[in-house]
């Protein structure tokens, strides 16, 4: 068999003149009766592409999946293609949209979209025994997916186990329908939780304590912010030219993320309200940076800064940094800590008091009484959570009068930042800087030959390396171990029992490069930035938390050179199943940034505990995160709304609407071909909030896959019908037996009892229970037809609840811009 010549097709990549030429050369093509195809991935773009070639005066024609492209006509079809290609001796050529668009090269800024407002349920990333909340019945157990057939009718489920009524009986399960997955959540939340019981009030208790707490956290939050906006703040000046010449000086190029936090923070100084911003990144993204322009921007209208820090460690690596960074410029930078001699701190106190210091960086001692300032401006919090109760009232005292920017290296879980839009501000900063490599990760059995020739390989290139041994007991014979393997260390060892002081020391040392090897326990876990050290060794691997080994890896790797990760375990004692699947995971997630996924579990809640107060966090494992995440902006809106003079009704608890009747409501296979698009399609019509946002997604449907199929067509009437009950506060409708109806609750006032008889003689009523169950009527004339369904179904529903509130029929119609499929 001979090669066959293929080439890259020509590519336009967006630019319209250069689509103009591609739409030339392939006019040219079938003119001389060439092949040519353009393929796009969605059915609405190939019309689009039809269209514009038709514009260009190009001939084209849409073509059937498999059919081939005719000659002298440009066939336009949907598929899978991500570049095109030029097969010479075919006589064909192959355009794909990204040729013509180059619209995959914006993927990266993709994402950085926010993350979506719930952290949904994907099915297909659930496995057995994962937890999850049901907004109405509590946690449960996911088990599987499953297809039933009820009445002749297809649908698919999702099969949850609830803990059950009784001791010694078996466990309850809940069948949750495709259609109702806006009511589930994955639960994050610490420990694991005890299963709620179905149709019991512990739920619904937990549920209210929880609300209580978010109530009273609301509160605090919406009069520190009422306070700010009450205050007199100072209105920074826009920037001075000194200012572009120490920004043009940065020796590094900044991220998306890094440049839009300073515009946000310069716009805050800017406003005479008092500034209170997070910002949120991993150590090493570039926050130090925007803290330094924010102070410099602060010192050029004559104010002064305070930096707090919560280690005399990182208050000399911010020291260094500010000092290198202003140095050129009339600005004054001392640090103040517990290393600082009595001589030094009552030099530094006095220029704060008389305005001769413009910066001071320093631990707690900024915060003493008796340091006072002649014209404090900003405060630079970094990583608030770590100071103790005390001083974090006394920087919350500070935020009514001056401007607060904090710092703080735990991810705040976006639906957390989104909850507190307006209250707290936040940027978050996620892309990693230029030149930055993921760690290269080894999991593996101990083996000394190995260790010591990942530490030789780093001393070699002048580098130092942590090593990790969690236990302080045998700490000492841990670094005994590694001093014998490579004698030429300098080693040395620190954990959190040692005195403080000893402690501070010991890491400083290893800052400054007096050792090459730090032995320790997971102390580096947070906070601390050695580019110096770019490889780590981790003993016992094997019992330690996925976002502990996550924290870990991100302390190497963080200057230009490559950092290596050695996660080792016994090789004498078998894994357990958990400890592999964390291991394993380790394993695959090295890019940068990926393992966040991962490993956000316990730090979404320790991010919350940061923000909300750690005091909050069995509220959290009590309802898991997503769903109080909810609450906290509830209660924040209904808050700021009381503030602002107007009322807020308390927000309606959102009753879930089961709908079970014999209708053939599905997602086919055939239509979606992919398993998570077509789940992330029942997701997205089961959390349309309204029918503006149904008939978007009837409209990216048709746009992307084609007309819609009868079974389709049956879901979207579905979901049109869930909406309008639930503006009734009807939460089921489903079919008693083949020939009836119940629906509840439903409380009739008198003249809708008439009206029900009147319109159906047989229906019957129960006050006592709420409910009425209606005979389903039959498709046609004599005893024998049979009884309507599907989308005829649906439609008499909409049509009786409308009736009994006195509307016409088919004033809300549930087929409506359904194009039917031939």
């Amino acid at each position: 068999c001979g090669e066959v010549d293929i080439r890259p097709a020509p590519s336009a990549r967006g630019s319209q003149a250069s689509i103009s030429e591609v739409f030339a050369m392939l006019r040219a093509h079938v003119a001389t009766g060439g092949y040519a195809a353009v393929v796009t991935p969605g059915t609405g773009t190939a019309h689009r592409v039809v269209e514009q070639l038709a514009e260009s005066e190009t001939p084209a024609a849409l073509l059937e999946a498999g059919a081939t492209p005719k000659e002298g006509v440009v066939g336009v079809l949907k598929g899978p293609l991500h570049d095109g290609v030029v097969v010479p001796g075919a006589n064909l050529v192959v355009i794909t949209e990204a040729d013509l668009t180059g619209s995959r090269v914006a993927t990266t800024e993709g994402k950085r979209l926010a993350a979506k407002r719930r952290n949904v349920v994907d099915p297909l990333a659930l496995t057995g025994g994962d937890l999850v909340v049901h907004d109405q019945h509590g946690i449960g157990r996911f088990l599987e997916m499953t297809e039933r057939v009820v009445g002749g009718a297809r649908r698919e489920y999702l099969v949850l186990e609830y803990a059950s009524n009784k001791r010694g009986q078996a466990s309850d399960k809940l069948y949750v329908p495709m259609d109702s997955l806006d009511q589930l959540s994955r639960y994050v939340g610490g420990e694991a939780p005890t299963l709620s019981r179905l149709g019991g009030s512990d739920w619904t208790n937990t549920k209210s304590r929880a609300r209580s707490a978010v109530r009273e956290i609301a509160q605090e939050l919406v009069a520190l912010y009422a306070k700010r906006q009450a205050a007199p703040g100072h209105a920074f000046a826009p920037d001075s030219p000194w200012q572009a010449e120490m920004e043009d000086a940065f020796g590094f190029t900044e991220t998306v993320d890094q440049l839009t936090a300073i515009t946000e923070v310069k716009a805050d100084m800017e406003r005479p309200i008092p500034m209170d911003r997070v910002i949120c990144g991993d150590v090493g993204y570039g926050k130090t940076e925007i803290a330094v322009r924010a102070a410099f921007k602060a010192v050029q209208d004559g104010r002064q800064v305070a930096v707090l820090v919560p280690t005399t460690l990182l208050a000399d690596q911010h020291l260094q940094t500010f000092t290198d960074r202003m140095a050129g410029f009339p600005v004054t930078v001392k640090g103040l800590s517990r290393f600082t001699s009595s001589a030094e701190s009552k030099a530094v106190l006095d220029g704060m008091k008389d305005g001769s210091i413009d910066i001071v960086i320093g631990t707690h001692r900024l915060l003493q009484t008796g340091v006072t300032w002649k014209n404090l401006g900003l405060v630079v919090v970094d990583e608030e959570q770590r100071f103790g109760v005390e001083h974090k009232e006394h920087i919350k005292s500070m935020r009514t009068h001056v401007d607060v920017l904090t710092m703080s290296a735990t991810p705040i879980p976006r639906t957390l930042e989104m909850s507190l839009a307006g209250i707290r501000e936040m940027s978050t900063i996620l892309t990693p800087p230029e030149e930055r490599y993921p760690v290269l990760t080894y999991v593996g059995p101990h083996d000394d030959k190995q260790i010591a020739a990942a530490l030789r390989r780093e001393l070699l290139r002048d580098g130092q390396a942590f090593y990790i041994h969690n236990r302080v007991r045998t700490i000492d014979q841990a670094a005994a171990r590694v001093q014998a393997l490579v004698p030429e260390a300098r080693v040395v060892v620190a954990h959190g029992q040692m005195p403080e002081e000893l402690l501070e020391r010991t890491v400083e040392g290893f800052w400054n490069r007096d050792y090459d090897i730090l032995v320790c326990t997971t102390i580096v876990e947070t906070g601390l930035d050695i580019s110096n050290a770019n490889t780590l060794i981790v003993e016992r691997a094997d019992t330690f938390g996925l976002s502990q080994l996550h924290q870990l890896r991100g302390r190497v790797g963080r200057s230009r050179e490559r950092g290596y990760a050695y996660f080792l375990y016994p090789p004498e004692v078998p894994l357990t199943e958990t400890a592999y699947d964390r291991l394993a995971t380790i394993a695959q997630n090295n890019e940068l940034g990926a393992g966040m996924a991962v490993a956000m579990k316990d730090l979404e809640i320790r991010g919350a505990g940061n923000v909300l107060g750690v005091e909050q966090s069995g509220h959290v494992a009590g309802v898991g995160f997503d769903l109080y995440v909810r609450l906290v902006g509830e209660a924040v809106e209904a808050y700021r709304a009381a503030a602002d003079g107007k009322t807020v009704a308390a927000p309606e608890e959102q009753k879930d609407v089961r709908i079970d009747l014999p209708v053939d409501a599905h997602l086919p296979q055939d239509y979606i071909g992919s398993d998570r698009l077509r789940l992330e399609g029942y997701r997205r019509l089961a959390a349309a909030g309204d029918s503006a946002a149904v008939d978007a997604v009837v409209e990216e449907w048709i746009d992307r896959y084609g007309p819609l199929p009868a079974p389709v067509q049956r879901l979207v009437a579905i979901a049109r019908l869930r909406l309008l009950l639930r503006h009734y506060a009807i939460t089921e409708v489903s079919s008693v037996s083949e020939t009836t109806l119940r629906l509840a609750p439903l409380q009739l006032l008198d003249s809708q009892q008439l009206r029900l008889k009147r319109i159906q003689p047989s229906a019957r009523y129960r006050a006592t229970t709420s409910t009425v169950q209606v005979p389903i009527p039959r498709a046609g004339e004599g005893v024998g037809a049979p009884r309507i369904r599907d989308l005829e179904l649906v439609q008499f529903v909409a049509d009786l609840v409308l009736a009994l509130d006195g509307k016409p029929q088919g004033s809300v119609d549930v087929t409506a811009n359904l194009e039917v499929s031939v």
